[in-house]
């Protein structure tokens, strides 16, 4: 049973990809977002609090693996 593949004169694809939100062109990087939390803002004393707090959290996961 053949089928007919052609299509009728008024019958359009639209194959356009529209991205909606983007004002910028494709060789235009993203414009700067603004970061609700940055460890560059954090000072030493906080980088430091949170390396032993992260390592400490690692540590454990480790002693309780090895259990």
């Amino acid at each position: 049973m053949p089928h007919d593949h052609s299509h009728d004169p008024g019958h359009l694809h639209d194959h356009a990809h529209h991205h909606h939100g983007h004002a910028h062109g494709p060789a235009t990087p993203h414009p700067a977002q603004a970061a609700p939390w940055s460890i560059l803002r954090m000072t030493v004393a906080a980088r430091l609090a949170a390396a032993f707090a992260v390592s400490a959290a690692l540590w454990a996961v480790v002693l309780v693996a090895m259990r």
